[in-house]
Parts: C-alpha cells; structure tokens; sequence
C-alpha cells in the first residue's frame, strides 16, 4: 500500500477496537503526523522529531497485524515522550525509553484489548523491556499466531535440523545445531557458516536435504 496519511476512521482498521480513545489522545496531545506505509523490511516503525517547519513524525507498516502494529505504535510514542522529556541527552533505547516504554504499554494492557497470551508475554518482559518487539523472541512468537498471512514462510526453529531454507534474496542454507540462541547454518552454495535467530523468517525450501 502506498503512504497513507492516518485520520481515526482509516486508523481504527489497524489497531485493535478499544484501543484508539487512548491512541488519539497521544496523537492530538503531540499533533504527531502519522503515516501508514507499505511493508518495509528492515524496520517497523520510525519516529522523526518535530521542526521548525514539519509536526513530529511517526510511520507505521502497514501490513501488521493489529496487535503488532499499536505495540509498534506505542514503541515510537515513547520515542517522541522520551525526546520531550529529555531531548537528545539520553540513548535512544536506554533507561529514560524504557521507563517511557513500560509505562505506556501498562496504560493499553489496562484496556480490554489484548488477549491473555500477549499479556502474560508483555509480564515476563517488562522489568526490562528489548529495544525491539522483534528482539522479544517470545513476545514475537504469540504476536505471530495473529498474522492472517504468513506467506508460507516459517521459523527458523520451525525448520528440521538438516532441512534447508531460502532468504529472502534466494540463498540456501541448511539448519544445522543451536548455540546458545542462535541456529548455525551452512550457506548451501559456499559452505559458509552463519548464526539465525531462532524467530527469522524463511521459506523452506523444496529440494531434499543434502547429506551433511
């Protein structure tokens, strides 16, 4: 889908019901401009600050699902939260975020809008929330369950040890032994060797295993 500007009725299709009361408040509170892209591969959310000239800026992928893309929405509210309150002086992901972060996302989970498995997700992380839902192995893992589509790809941890797999540029690996987190994987054409999260998505590839 192309970029969207986000007014309450088209914003409403993303995010869960219950949940845009509290969303706006943020969004007038802030006059934050908020932009609904197409899918995006390296990130989910960005936050700009304002300037002189343009409201703070917020871009969400647009091809979440709808748990996915508030928790990413409030991810980059506690960006810009974090940037009013202490502007550049602290890291972009450090204590200041995270307290932000924590805070905001104990405001939505006290609205009737999450089911239990992503609760009890958000509890087992919130004494020190990741920079990214996606480095919450867990969290990741319950928010998937919700994708209408996966486009047939699966996890890493969801392919059998031996079986191969493409990325996304077409390469192919075959799963080897977990070390510690991480999966080692030979590139099939290089005999490379190369460490996967254990919550990456990949296509399982058709051909037979080759002998290791």
């Amino acid at each position: 889908m192309p970029k969207k500007e986000a007014p309450l009725a088209y914003l409403e299709r993303f995010i869960p019901k219950g949940a845009a009361g509290l969303v706006m408040e943020y969004l007038h509170h802030y006059r934050v401009h908020l932009t609904i892209t197409r899918e995006r591969k390296t990130v989910l959310g960005d936050y700009r600050h304002a300037t002189t000239t343009q409201n703070h800026r917020i871009s969400v992928n647009g091809n979440l699902n709808k748990y996915s893309f508030l928790i990413t929405l409030v991810h980059e509210l506690a960006h810009l939260v974090t940037f009013m309150e202490f502007g550049n002086r602290v890291q972009s992901h450090g204590k200041e975020w995270k307290g932000v972060y924590r805070k905001m996302l104990e405001d939505f989970m006290r609205l009737p809008i999450f089911p239990d498995d992503i609760l009890a997700a958000f509890r087992r992380t919130l004494h020190d929330l990741p920079a990214s839902s996606c480095a919450d192995e867990g969290l990741m893992r319950v928010l998937r369950k919700y994708d209408e589509n996966t486009g047939g790809l699966l996890l890493v941890e969801q392919i059998p040890e031996g079986g191969l797999f493409e990325v996304e540029d077409g390469r192919v690996f075959r799963k080897g032994k977990k070390l510690r987190k991480r999966y080692q994987c030979v590139e099939v054409s290089t005999g490379k060797l190369y460490l996967f999260s254990a919550i990456y998505e990949v296509k399982p590839s058709p051909a037979k295993k080759i002998p290791t």
